[in-house]
């Protein structure tokens, strides 16, 4: 399990070596794919599809506590999920938070295929990017800050 692997000619253990090929690990990245990418706009749509589906799991979560027929679609949306509608009272029923991931899910995969093609030939600026992804998780987050919501009531 040990092997000579240093220039003092120690043994060093399985465990260090796999330690010292970490460290060169990003030296590996740092040297480039043979044939890099000619445009941005793949990355750009990944980056962009993932904060557009975390907007629209925050508005489909306050979207629920605006109409009964609306949480129970939800509702229905996530039953798909495992243990979203369960009878146990140890673990309980998470109610609309499994249709609220699933409407996550959806936005990201179909933002993502949308922008992918819409994207897929163009330079897109990283400022466009990191603003547009910035912004939409600042939209997320703001949504989920508990504080703002009862001054804005959404019935």
């Amino acid at each position: 399990m040990t092997r000579l692997h240093s220039r003092s000619g120690v043994l060093l253990p399985w465990y260090t070596r796999f330690w010292n090929w970490c460290k060169q690990f990003p030296a590996i990245l740092a040297t480039g794919a043979s044939t890099p990418p000619e445009t941005t706009g793949i990355a750009a749509a990944a980056l962009i599809s993932a904060a557009i589906g975390a907007v629209m799991m925050m508005v489909t979560h306050h979207l629920t506590h605006t109409s009964s027929d609306i949480e129970q679609s939800i509702e229905w949306l996530g039953s798909w999920i495992p243990g979203s509608q369960s009878t146990d009272p140890v673990t309980g029923n998470i109610g609309t938070y499994a249709g609220v991931e699933t409407v996550l899910l959806i936005g990201w995969i179909v933002s993502w295929v949308i922008l992918h093609a819409l994207l897929q030939h163009r330079q897109v600026r990283t400022r466009t990017v990191f603003f547009g992804t910035f912004g939409l998780l600042v939209a997320a987050i703001v949504m989920c800050w508990h504080p703002l919501f009862p001054y804005l009531p959404l019935h």
